[in-house]
């Protein structure tokens, strides 16, 4: 079909990636373009293969799928990203649905819930699963704590860059990848209006988000 939704399937389990590319390619409504087993891999195949919907799973190894969503809209690629997750935490749906994720839903969801939800992100429609959308209603009624505009992990990368540390010693302080350190200073430097690391972390204290700066 020259209709049918172009499909990008992200998952770093093969089962899972296998599993879900079958089940979409018995359906005609469905061409899956494509199969990528980190955040880096699905940048690089979504540029190339112009899927319109990527289902993206959260946590991989190299470049997690949050970090991914925001490299996708950093370089203006215009699928339309659902996440598909086994994780409803706060610290895992908002992010993501900050990045820009279109949807999220969880592993467990019902096939026909899945198909459903793939084909009204495709249309541009925000899909969320009930325990997601009651959670994102929640924190809208409840005042979050004072953690200013930083994420907790742009804190952390934001900390180490205080205490002196290199991208290179961050990330492996934090268990990521370089590339992944660069671009939460990149949305540091844009959340606090700067241009640099030591404006940032100066931002920051000002703020009063890294504490009190020690005194030599």
């Amino acid at each position: 079909m020259s209709d049918a939704v172009r499909l990008l399937v992200v998952d770093d389990h093969p089962v899972v990636r296998d599993g879900l590319s079958s089940m979409f390619a018995r359906d005609p409504e469905f061409v899956v373009v494509g199969e990528a087993s980190d955040g880096a891999e699905a940048v690089r195949l979504a540029e190339a293969l112009a899927p319109d919907v990527i289902l993206m799973d959260l946590r991989m190894a190299g470049m997690d799928g949050v970090t991914a969503i925001r490299e996708l809209a950093t370089r203006g690629v215009p699928a339309r990203v659902l996440v598909l997750t086994t994780y409803d935490t706060d610290s895992h749906v908002l992010p993501a649905i900050e990045a820009g994720a279109t949807g999220y839903l969880l592993k467990d969801a019902p096939r026909e819930e899945l198909v459903r939800a793939v084909r009204s992100a495709a249309r541009g429609e925000v899909v969320l699963s009930p325990s997601v959308a009651a959670r994102l209603v929640s924190r809208l009624r409840t005042p979050a704590p004072s953690t200013g505009p930083l994420s907790q992990r742009e804190l952390e990368v934001l900390r180490l860059v205080a205490a002196g540390h290199s991208n290179r010693k961050a990330a492996v302080r934090l268990f990521i990848t370089e590339a992944t350190v660069k671009t939460h200073l990149l949305n540091i430097y844009a959340k606090l209006d700067v241009n640099d690391r030591a404006s940032a972390v100066a931002e920051a204290y000002n703020r009063g988000l890294l504490g009190t700066p020690e005194r030599p």
